[in-house]
């Protein structure tokens, strides 16, 4: 009895994290579709605001447990910076900038400044507002210099730059 209830409670983690990623998809999706409420200039915008607030309410509280990890799964964060020309982002920085700003972000990711609250601020995907959160997933989901990156790192470290057509990602996996 008791293995089939942990066969449940597995499998009912499987589709809640199956969700979390289609609902944060849903979010990329709905700037492809064109919903233009949350442009770039708004996002610089919101940046200086963020400054402004005090210091515990811009980061993003860790998890007080960790989940248990589905079968075939990792759970990744990144950051992500657009350019001009890019599917499904209004940004209007140059390649060369928007690459310039991804390297100063990952100096600073590297020098240990908090990754929630720098994709908060940064990043162009919606996953920035759960500090680029993008919750589990299966080899294979996301484009595949993305997947590579994130399936080749280890719980804790930090990818380099990776370029795909969305723009430049740093990615830090979580689980």
């Amino acid at each position: 009895m008791k293995a089939q209830s942990f066969a449940y409670l597995l499998a009912g983690l499987l589709v809640i994290g199956t969700l979390v990623l289609a609902l944060a998809l849903a979010g990329c999706s709905k700037q492809e579709t064109g919903d233009t409420s949350k442009g770039t200039k708004q996002v610089a915008k919101a940046g200086t605001e963020e400054a402004a607030k005090p210091a515990e309410t811009q980061a993003t509280p860790a998890p007080k447990f960790v989940q248990p990890l589905p079968p075939g799964n990792i759970r990744a964060s990144h950051i992500l910076i657009s350019y001009a020309g890019t599917p499904v982002t209004e940004a209007t920085r140059s390649q060369a900038e928007a690459r310039k700003l991804a390297e100063d972000l990952l100096a600073k990711v590297t020098k240990g400044e908090d990754f929630a609250t720098l994709a908060g601020t940064y990043s162009d995907c919606p996953s920035r507002e759960a500090g680029g959160d993008l919750g589990f997933f299966p080899k294979g989901r996301m484009v595949k210099p993305f997947d590579d990156a994130a399936f080749a790192l280890k719980p804790g470290q930090v990818s380099k730059l990776v370029e795909t057509q969305f723009g430049y990602h740093i990615i830090k996996r979580t689980q």
